[in-house]
C-alpha cells in the first residue's frame, strides 16, 4: 500500500507525493540535477552529502542499479563510491519496473537496504523553478502520520567534507588485474609516477582514470599534511559543501606551491576551488549551482567549446586570481569560473568533471595533460 509524504521547503512551500525507498524523516539542501541518465552514479557521488536531490528527468528507476561490485584493490565497480550519499531523492514518475542486462535490483530497494527515502509524484517542474528563481534552500521530507521535526542542521554550516573523506592512507597500484593491460601500455617507457590524491570527496572514476593512465594513487584524508610524502604530483579531488570550511587543506596546498622542487598540481571540482583560495583568489555561493551533464564550457583563448557533467555550489571568483593565475575554462551559460591555470608553472583545474560517469567524457584529455606534465 503506499503512503504518502511530503517535501517541505523552508519558506513553507509544500509538494505532496507518494514515498517510496526508507520511510523516514530527514533534512537537507535541496537542489536539483537536469541528467538524463546516471542516476546510480549521482546517489553515490560524495558530492551530494547533506543534499535532497531533485531528478528534472521525469523517468527514474526505469533501468534499475547495478551491483555496487568492488575491484581487487578496494574501488567500486560501476559505482562512484561503496554507499548513498544524497538525504534523499525526489522523482516526478519513479517506474517500479525496470529493464536492464546489468540490473541487478529495482531502485526502490536499494533505496531501503541503504536507509535512503524517497518521493515520486512531484511537480518537479515547479520544484525547479522555484529553486532556480529564489535559490537553493533547505526542506525536509516528513512522512504521513508522523510528527513534523524542525530542519535538523543547516547545509553551509557542516563540513561535509570531513564526513565523507577516508580516514586512513590508502594505496592503488595500476599493475592489477582490472587495470593490468592499460598499466603495461602505458607504462611501456617510463617508470610508475606517483601522484597523492587529496580525498575530499573523491569519485572512484577519478581514481580510475588515473590507474588506467599507469598512475600509483596515495589516497590521504582532507586533513593529512601530504607535503610530509614522496610524490611525483598532487591531486586535488571533488567533494561536497563550501571550500571556506576546508582551510586545513587549503594551507597544506598553499605550502606545496610554496615548496620545491615544482611538482605538477590538478583539481577537480571543489579542488579547483582549493586550489584558488591556495594561490589568494575568493570563492563564493552560485545561486542554484550547476548539476547537470549538459554544462558548456569554453577554453579560454579558444574557440574550443564542450560539453561537461558537473556537480558544485560553490565558484572561484575569477577576478580575484593573483597576477601570475588566469582562467582555464568559462561556462557559455552563467559566465563563471569552470578551471584555472599557473601562467608558468605546471598547476591546473576544473570545475567540471572530466571522468564523468555516466559521460560525457568530451574533457577526459585533461588527464592525459596531467600525466604529461609528471613525465
Amino acid at each position: 500500500m503506499k503512503k504518502q509524504a511530503k517535501l517541505i521547503l523552508d519558506d513553507g512551500t509544500e509538494f505532496c507525493g507518494w514515498a517510496f525507498g526508507a520511510l523516514k524523516n530527514v533534512s537537507g539542501e535541496v537542489v536539483f540535477n537536469t541528467a538524463m541518465t546516471g542516476y546510480p552514479e549521482s546517489l553515490t557521488d560524495p558530492s551530494y552529502a547533506g543534499q535532497i536531490l531533485a531528478m528534472t528527468y521525469p523517468l527514474i528507476g526505469n533501468y534499475g542499479v547495478p551491483s555496487v561490485g568492488m575491484t581487487s584493490n578496494g574501488l567500486p565497480k560501476l559505482m562512484e563510491s561503496e554507499r548513498i550519499h544524497v538525504k534523499a531523492l525526489i522523482v516526478a514518475d519513479y517506474s517500479e519496473s525496470y529493464s536492464h542486462w546489468n540490473a541487478k535490483e529495482s531502485l526502490d530497494a536499494w533505496l531501503k537496504r541503504e536507509n535512503v527515502p524517497a518521493l515520486t509524484g512531484i511537480d518537479t517542474r515547479r520544484l525547479t523553478i522555484l529553486l532556480r528563481k529564489y535559490g537553493v534552500m533547505m526542506g525536509k521530507i516528513v512522512q504521513e502520520g508522523t510528527n513534523d521535526t524542525a530542519i535538523s542542521e543547516d547545509y553551509g554550516s557542516v563540513n561535509w567534507v570531513e564526513r565523507v573523506s577516508c580516514k586512513e592512507i590508502i594505496s592503488y597500484s595500476p599493475n592489477t588485474p582490472e587495470f593490468n593491460d592499460q598499466f603495461l601500455l602505458t607504462n611501456t617507457h617510463h617508470s610508475t609516477k606517483r601522484v597523492v590524491l587529496v580525498d575530499c570527496g573523491v569519485k572512484a572514476n577519478i581514481i580510475r582514470s588515473l590507474l588506467r593512465r599507469g598512475i600509483e594513487v596515495i589516497r590521504v584524508p582532507w586533513d593529512y599534511d601530504f607535503n610530509t610524502l614522496d610524490f611525483d604530483g598532487l591531486f586535488l579531488a571533488n567533494g561536497p559543501g563550501d571550500p571556506e570550511l576546508c582551510q586545513i587543506t587549503v594551507n597544506h596546498v598553499r605550502t606545496f606551491l610554496n615548496s620545491e622542487p615544482i611538482r605538477p598540481c590538478m583539481g577537480i571540482c571543489l579542488g579547483n576551488q582549493l586550489l584558488a583560495q591556495a594561490a589568494g583568489a575568493k570563492t563564493y555561493k552560485l545561486k542554484y549551482g550547476h548539476r547537470s551533464h549538459n554544462q558548456p564550457v569554453r577554453r579560454v583563448g579558444t574557440t574550443q567549446c564542450f560539453i561537461t557533467s558537473q556537480n558544485h555550489g560553490y565558484a572561484v571568483d575569477a577576478d580575484t586570481l593573483p597576477m601570475d593565475w588566469e582562467p582555464l575554462f568559462v561556462n557559455m551559460n552563467d559566465g563563471s569560473n569552470e578551471g584555472i591555470r599557473h601562467q608558468t608553472k605546471p598547476w591546473m583545474s576544473a570545475q567540471f568533471h572530466p571522468e564523468a560517469c555516466s559521460g560525457p567524457v568530451d574533457t577526459e584529455f585533461l588527464f592525459d595533460e596531467f600525466v604529461n606534465m609528471l613525465k
